[in-house]
């Protein structure tokens, strides 16, 4: 019970990686205000939590919203009188298409969900982090950080690489007030993403690129586990993380290092 007493946010709860980090969470002690735009699947999170002995609260918000974010914030720490933990987890594929077929429309929606999400995420929750100081996790991705060969995910890649300097921007500026600051990178991890994922015509976009035999040299054909994402989103806002901040952890098996 590492985490007894603390007060976590969690967004994107409702599945894959951020509901796995949601139960580890809770599993330690934390309280986990737990978050989606999606109203019966976050209750589902939220009833497992408590079925294991857990404290959730439901948040139903889209993290894009400035009136929910501010008003979701706002209700969990009226609720337990603080903030300690957050991970701001949610985001989307979006489209991946060649730049000139990728919609204005198609490109602000994947901008909005995952960065202007972020920035919301964390806007409403420092002031009440700097009460006590606390640990923020973001979770980016290897594309748009260490590999570049996704064709077509350019509004995707631009969002997760400007997560990772969001970061570290404010791993500084928030350091005097005892909040640390990281970013989870995870390489393929078997979610449901790709399955919300549309691809239009990314052949255009592509570029041969030869990975050696197993995409992924630690597991071979084997993705990564939302629990094992969850485990380091644990660590990372445990104590025993407290020298740590501004730091992006690839969690991939090293498949980003074959390219």
């Amino acid at each position: 019970m590492e985490l007894q007493g603390k007060v976590a946010l969690v967004t994107g709860a409702g599945s894959g990686i951020g509901k796995a980090a949601a139960l580890r969470l809770a599993r330690e002690g934390a309280i986990v205000g737990v978050l989606s735009h999606t109203e019966d699947e976050i209750r589902k999170t939220a009833q497992e939590i408590e079925g294991a002995g857990g404290r959730a609260m439901p948040l139903v918000a889209d993290v894009a919203d400035e009136g929910q974010m501010r008003k979701a914030v706002a209700d969990l720490v009226q609720a337990h009188g603080r903030l300690d933990i957050v991970f701001a987890n949610a985001g989307i594929n979006g489209v991946w298409a060649p730049i000139d077929e990728l919609q204005p429309a198609e490109w602000d929606r994947t901008i909005n969900t995952n960065l202007r999400g972020t920035y919301l995420t964390i806007h409403y929750a420092v002031p009440h982090l700097k009460t006590a100081g606390g640990s923020i996790i973001i979770t980016a991705s290897i594309n748009g950080t260490r590999t570049f060969t996704t064709a077509g995910a350019t509004a995707y890649s631009a969002t997760k690489a400007a997560q990772v300097a969001m970061a570290q921007m404010l791993a500084v500026e928030l350091a005097k007030h005892k909040i640390r600051v990281n970013v989870v990178c995870p390489g393929k991890i078997g979610t449901e993403i790709m399955e919300n994922t549309q691809k239009r015509n990314t052949e255009e976009a592509e570029v041969p690129s030869e990975f050696p035999a197993g995409p992924i040299p630690l597991t071979g054909e084997e993705p990564g586990t939302s629990e094992e994402v969850a485990e380091l989103v644990h660590f990372l806002a445990s104590d025993r993380a407290r020298h740590i901040t501004g730091t992006p952890v690839w969690i991939d098996g090293a498949q980003s290092l074959l390219v």
